[in-house]
């Protein structure tokens, strides 16, 4: 589960850790994947082939939000400082359901 602690609310219950090479190039892309994705990267992230939108969010060390980026649209490329190695890939409509903004704690545990 990942829980927004500053905010009191649940962003999922349920997530994947994408660690292999097929997970980090495909994502959302692989129909068995649940739709809540965190890696482990410095390089930015693509959406191309995506047939939806998608919410990101990039923590840094201690899981602080410090970038959001919402309505990401398929075939764009998204990338941020690379001092950051941790980002969500969301549902479309995850970041505004829960209220998440810039500066917040999230706690990842498994559920």
């Amino acid at each position: 589960m990942i829980k927004n602690e500053s905010r009191k609310t649940i962003l999922f219950e349920n997530y994947k850790l994408g660690k292999s090479f097929f997970d980090k190039a495909f994502g959302l892309l692989i129909p068995s994947n649940p739709r809540n994705m965190l890696f482990k990267t410095r390089f930015g992230i693509h959406t191309f082939f995506m047939k939806e939108n998608i919410d990101l969010i990039v923590l840094d060390k201690k899981n602080r939000v410090v970038s959001l980026k919402i309505n990401v649209k398929p075939n764009r490329i998204f990338l941020w400082n690379p001092r950051f190695d941790t980002i969500l890939e969301l549902p479309n409509g995850t970041i505004k359901k829960s209220k998440t903004e810039i500066g917040d704690e999230l706690s990842l545990s498994i559920a």
